[in-house]
């Protein structure tokens, strides 16, 4: 087993003490980088990229080139799983993701059997290479889609606005969704336990659209399924702590009740002050974000302002990862990303006695 030179994002994962804030970025491993849209183009399409375990090991690996982040993430997608169980998932320009076979009926979901991982197993090879590259000198960091998202996308068929036929069946038929989602959390358990085994050393769940369900739906059909799938996780693997992330987009109601899913982190997206965060959660959990991805538009010198203030708002002691609200946008000018990681870590030793 390599050992880990940079374990900061895992200790502070497990709310231990670090001597600097760690840092790292959804979406980090993408567009806005030069290099990736140069293997993008080599791999011919976006599947062939994910679907190569050399070529995703080299996105993975292209962001820790160029700035000093605190962990690696897997470059992959949500919505392997659904592909994998046969609903024929396509990327077209222009349109994102869609599905040549939604599943819009009771005998469709009846139909679907939990995943094997071993149909995935471009991605635990994927996670292998990209740790033996890695060569211990950050964490990987693995994931999935929460069962709500990715069952979102299937009944859907793809990307949503009005989430019409999902909430359609929620509302008109829970049971067939029960069973959807049922089948979704077991799929997500065994694949996230395969990462491990594979080599991750942390799991963070992307329940991207857990945000667009009222309260009481959002505990029964998204929150449920992610406790079920921590439930079930692998603890422990190489002689040290998994911990696992929650991230709800838009689900800063309801912090509290994520807390009680026994994760070790939750990620807040930027419509909820991370300290305001940090009073309701105490020490349950560790906290994961939550800058603007937008703010990376503005100057260098206003990124390095709003670092400080969310640090600041964080205040003294651990249990903090910094990270934006959610992905960067392509968009983004790459030498202001260098001034976010860069800020991150000279300013935010201040708050940590380590």
């Amino acid at each position: 087993m390599t050992e880990l030179k940079n374990d900061r994002f895992l200790r502070a994962l497990m709310r231990e003490p670090v001597d600097l804030t760690p840092v790292w970025m959804m979406r980090q491993a993408g567009r806005y980088l030069p290099e990736y849209r140069a293997t993008r183009q080599k791999a011919g399409n976006f599947m062939n990229l994910c679907q190569s375990p050399e070529l995703a090991c080299e996105v993975t690996l292209q962001p820790l080139e160029r700035y000093a982040l605190d962990a690696a993430i897997l470059f992959s997608d949500i919505l392997t799983i659904p592909d994998a169980m046969g609903l024929g998932l396509e990327f077209n320009v222009g349109e994102g993701p869609t599905f040549s076979k939604p599943l819009r009926t009771p005998g469709d979901v009846r139909a679907l059997g939990v995943l094997d991982p071993a149909d995935l197993s471009y991605v635990t090879d994927a996670v292998s290479l990209i740790r033996r590259e890695l060569q211990g000198r950050v964490p990987l960091i693995g994931f999935s889609g929460s069962p709500w998202t990715l069952a979102t996308y299937m009944v859907e068929g793809g990307s949503s606005k009005e989430y019409a036929k999902v909430k359609g069946m929620m509302f008109d038929d829970p049971d067939t969704m029960h069973k959807l989602l049922d089948t979704l959390a077991e799929s997500v358990t065994a694949y996230l336990n395969a990462q491990i085994e594979a080599g991750a050393q942390a799991v963070m769940i992307f329940d991207t659209w857990g945000g667009v369900l009222t309260p009481r739906d959002y505990r029964e059909f998204s929150l449920q399924y992610m406790t079920q799938i921590v439930d079930g996780l692998i603890k422990h693997h190489d002689g040290r702590p998994v911990p696992s992330i929650l991230f709800t987009k838009g689900g800063g109601a309801w912090l509290e009740d994520m807390a009680m899913s026994k994760c070790n982190a939750l990620g807040v997206d930027w419509t909820l002050d991370i300290g305001e965060a940090r009073k309701r959660v105490g020490h349950r959990v560790a906290l994961q974000g939550n800058m603007d991805p937008c703010i990376l538009y503005a100057s260098p010198e206003r990124i390095r302002e709003e670092v400080g203030s969310i640090l600041a708002s964080f205040g003294n002691g651990d249990g903090h990862v910094f990270n934006l609200g959610h992905g960067i946008h392509p968009t983004v000018d790459p030498e202001h990303v260098s001034m976010f990681i860069n800020s991150v870590h000279e300013l935010s030793g201040q708050y940590h006695s380590k």
